[in-house]
């Protein structure tokens, strides 16, 4: 059962690792703020983010989440990761990073539109040129 309860790790665009708890009660929502993913999982080991996120408090924001209801009865969520990060500017840079990467279904606004779209984060942007400069194969 810890495949189902526990944790996962997810990888941004620049390939840096990010450790999340997986949560399916409100009990299991952690204080102080981070980064949530909506996750649609099938056949106990594929994994699919939904929608990716960031809150000053999980438990204000998560708890009748605006967009809960249509990851859960529309796109087939089932479960919920969070990762808490105490500082903003953090939170954002990891968002990006995770969005980018993923390109999940109902997140709209930092999903890269071209090859050419570089992020909006000056430390993803610095990564991401020199992926491109170098061309490395391997690292995306």
């Amino acid at each position: 059962m810890l495949i189902l309860f526990g944790w996962h790790t997810w990888f941004g665009e620049s390939g840096r690792p990010y450790r999340f708890k997986i949560t399916l009660t409100r009990k299991g929502l952690p204080d102080g703020g981070g980064i949530y993913i909506f996750v649609q999982r099938r056949f106990v080991f594929f994994l699919f983010p939904l929608y990716i996120g960031k809150a000053t408090n999980f438990r204000s924001r998560l708890i009748g989440h605006e967009r809960w209801g249509e990851a859960w009865w529309r796109r087939g969520a089932t479960e919920r990761h969070v990762l808490v990060i105490r500082k903003g500017a953090d939170r954002a840079r990891v968002e990006e990073d995770l969005i980018r990467r993923y390109q999940p279904r109902m997140n709209d606004v930092l999903v890269p539109r071209g090859s050419n779209d570089a992020p909006n984060n000056p430390r993803l942007r610095r990564w991401w040129h020199i992926k491109r400069w170098f061309r490395i194969p391997f690292l995306g």
